[in-house]
């Protein structure tokens, strides 16, 4: 790192087992452009999991994860036009691109080549190891960091800075934001609950899609769904086909799509924002037959991210979360990758000691 950086401490994976404990290392020099971020509270996703424990292959140890942040500015560099010292702001799974590639300029930063991962990306300005959330500070460009409104919850609004626009993205983009509109959710986890809350507030009709009939109540009940539909049900399927103009599928684990298709009226879309490990098959039968589309989408550029936040403030929207301190992490790790939590968890960074390893 370059000499004078900041000191920062965080904690970190070593190795493959994913285990988190106290780092300490350093920030680099804040630049003209840059802002410095106390991070107050920062989200743990399932792509945290993937790198900590090495499953893509590109783990860069030691690693701090974390790309869900809020925090509060602290210090801005001189050429800093966008946020002064005391404002709320989130930065999320990218702080970084190149600024010169047509998806940069044209508002789809996450798409660009060079991106910059918060965490475990190379830093364009030093070739460093870009370390994430779960430390005490972070610092940005201006032009990578999003303003948050007051009126959200702050521990709430964190996961927003992925999950809420990793389906709010791809809504607005394929129109899935009409009021009357008939949207499926396919996955009632971090992402899917999100999305039936945007759903709701965009005045669309919503329909949860899930194999575990249990989630009915939630999704109905506390989350404003109209309707929920148990995939495993040939019956009900049956009885839902050709009804929908658009289904987001969030779920990363191996599932069959041909029925999820036949849901969608024709000229349907269907947008993917899990990411199975393995092929989905899709039979050009279903897609040709009834003119429809299936997409892909990843995360949203920084406007979009803002745009997003915007609408969650004036509906008071934020994710379902479950506070816990850094003392947990590795507890809570283990019960996301069992999917044990309703529906994000969420460190209060600010709260929690950094230095003491007690889990």
């Amino acid at each position: 790192m370059e000499q004078g950086g900041k000191a920062a401490l965080g904690w970190a994976a070593r190795d493959a087992s994913g285990h988190l404990s106290p780092y300490s290392f350093s920030r680099r020099v804040q630049g003209d452009g840059d802002v410095t971020i106390q991070v107050l509270f920062c989200g743990l996703c399932h792509t945290d999991l993937h790198v900590i424990k090495n499953e893509w292959a590109n783990a860069m140890y030691p690693v701090v994860p974390g790309h869900e942040v809020v925090g509060v500015v602290t210090d801005i560099g001189a050429g800093v036009t966008k946020f002064k010292a005391g404002e709320t702001v989130g930065v999320g799974y990218f702080v970084d691109s190149c600024r010169t590639c047509e998806t940069c300029r044209t508002g789809h930063e996450s798409y660009c080549p060079q991106l910059v991962p918060t965490s475990n990306g190379v830093d364009l300005h030093d070739g460093a190891t870009t370390q994430g959330g779960l430390s005490d500070a972070i610092i940005v460009s201006q032009d990578y960091v999003v303003r948050v409104p007051e009126t959200l919850p702050l521990a709430g609004a964190a996961p927003l800075l992925c999950a809420g626009v990793t389906v709010f993205s791809p809504m607005v983009q394929y129109g899935l934001n009409s009021p009357g509109k008939h949207l499926g959710v396919v996955g009632l986890g971090g992402l899917g609950h999100v999305a039936v809350k945007f759903g709701k507030a965009f005045g669309m009709t919503v329909t949860v899609i899930s194999t575990s009939p249990s989630k009915r109540q939630e999704a109905v009940e506390q989350l404003g769904a109209d309707a929920f539909l148990v995939s495993r049900d040939a019956e009900q399927m049956k009885a839902a086909a050709g009804t929908m103009d658009g289904v987001i599928d969030t779920v990363s684990a191996g599932h069959p799509v041909a029925p999820l298709l036949e849901l969608l009226k024709p000229m349907g879309q269907m947008v993917l924002v899990g990411a199975p490990a393995k092929p989905l098959e899709v039979p050009a039968f279903s897609l040709i037959a009834g003119g429809k589309r299936v997409a892909g989408s990843a995360v949203g550029g920084v406007g979009e991210c803002q745009a997003m936040l915007d609408f969650a403030g004036e509906h008071g929207i934020v994710a379902d979360v479950e506070v816990v301190g850094m003392e947990y992490v590795n507890t809570a790790i283990e019960r996301l990758e069992r999917n044990d939590v309703r529906y994000r968890f969420v460190v209060d960074v600010a709260g929690s000691k950094l230095g003491v390893d007690s889990a």
